[in-house]
């Protein structure tokens, strides 16, 4: 079964350049990790500071997997150090998402 990983990021509004660079560069580390990248979607008109991503997968078991893989690929620590020190994203929640068949 397929699983769609949906991350929705509450942002600061005033640092919404850096979390695009962030996203930016999922863009390459999370296929080369395993993850089946849908996209990240950053605010445009209404609500200023959510943005989200859709990663999908084959199982929980490859969600898993490419979770220990992410930890480990040089890029994407230095991609979760970058976050971590510039503070943009104020908090982060995951759904697991089946598609409807």
């Amino acid at each position: 079964m397929t699983v769609t990983v949906q991350i929705r990021y509450v942002l600061d509004p005033f640092k919404l350049d850096a979390f695009e660079r962030y996203a930016r560069a999922w863009l390459e580390i999370i296929p080369r990790c395993g993850g089946g990248l849908l996209g990240y979607f950053l605010p445009h008109e209404g609500t200023n500071n959510i943005a989200w991503a859709l990663i999908s997968f084959d199982s929980l078991a490859a969600y898993e997997t490419y979770r220990a893989r992410i930890k480990a690929d040089d890029k994407g620590r230095a991609n979760f150090d970058f976050a971590k020190r510039e503070r943009f994203i104020l908090a982060e929640e995951r759904s697991f998402l089946k598609p409807v068949a």
